[in-house]
């Protein structure tokens, strides 16, 4: 009830032309240029659209219009919260504190998380899914995301490492994050059945309890695997599929998959793994 939710077209269709452009004379080029990203791409000679120059003062004119305190935001939006400092200056308020956060990196430990990357875990999605994700980083981004993600005293952590480097197998100190994400989106039951289910796969070789079932179109009686692997979402695309077949990832009901010209035919229900992680209980139809 103490929320309150504006959109900026409320003050931006107020602002109109004129004050666009007396929004743009506020700044000059050569500020803009000190951004990160502009001051590369432009000792590249890689092309900056003007629009880009104006994002972030339009970023800024909110914080003006909002009359803003404090402003939350990621490390990489620095230039433009500190813009709106500056422009609430100009305009005779008092500036806001900025507020930043370090930036957490995906799956693939070079790049910020992102949905469009698809290096991330969703939280809605299912704990075998959140479970094995953690598991699959590398032991030093580990480290990352028990700092930006766990709840866990600093102090602890810095203990876990102490373990690690004693001879402790980081395994068993990325198994407590992993049950810690599941259990703050699932629950802590989900957490444990997470955990033992990851064991079975990856110990005993044993497939989960709950596989996804997934019914595949047919076309002219069958479906080539490469297609199959795709439209179940076992792989991104057929290239994806016919890579995990050359290097051995995929099998079909426990039987490793060799053949990349194999059809499923219409009627035949299988179980698919590709890779450590995923399984799908597959029906031609």
């Amino acid at each position: 009830e103490q929320t309150e939710v504006r959109f900026n077209s409320e003050w931006m269709e107020r602002l109109g032309a004129a004050g666009m452009l007396k929004l743009a004379a506020s700044h000059t080029v050569a500020r803009m240029l000190e951004r990160d990203d502009f001051s590369k791409r432009f000792k590249g000679n890689q092309p900056i659209a003007i629009h880009e120059f104006l994002y972030p003062l339009m970023q800024g004119y909110d914080s003006v219009e909002l009359k803003a305190d404090v402003e939350l935001g990621g490390t990489d939006q620095k230039f433009n919260l500190l813009m709106g400092r500056e422009l609430q200056k100009q305009n005779g308020m008092p500036p806001q504190v900025v507020l930043m956060m370090p930036l957490l990196e995906g799956l693939d430990g070079v790049n910020k998380m992102s949905k469009s990357l698809g290096n991330y875990v969703g939280i809605n999605e299912p704990a075998n899914e959140i479970f094995g994700k953690v598991m699959s980083v590398s032991d030093e981004l580990m480290w990352r995301w028990y700092e930006l993600l766990s709840f866990r005293p600093l102090s602890e952590v810095a203990a876990f490492k102490g373990d690690v480097a004693s001879g402790r197998n980081p395994r068993d100190i990325k198994v407590l994050l992993a049950q810690e994400l599941v259990a703050r989106f699932h629950n802590q039951e989900a957490a444990d059945k997470a955990l033992a289910d990851f064991e079975a796969r990856f110990k005993q070789g044993a497939m989960p309890d709950e596989i996804p079932e997934v019914s595949v179109q047919s076309v002219d009686g069958g479906v080539q695997i490469s297609n199959v692997l795709k439209q179940a979402a076992l792989t991104a695309s057929t290239s994806e599929a016919i890579r995990m077949i050359d290097q051995g990832g995929v099998k079909l009901d426990g039987e490793k998959v060799t053949d990349k010209s194999l059809r499923l035919d219409l009627g035949v229900v299988a179980v698919i793994q590709v890779g450590k992680r995923k399984f799908a209980r597959v029906t031609i139809v």
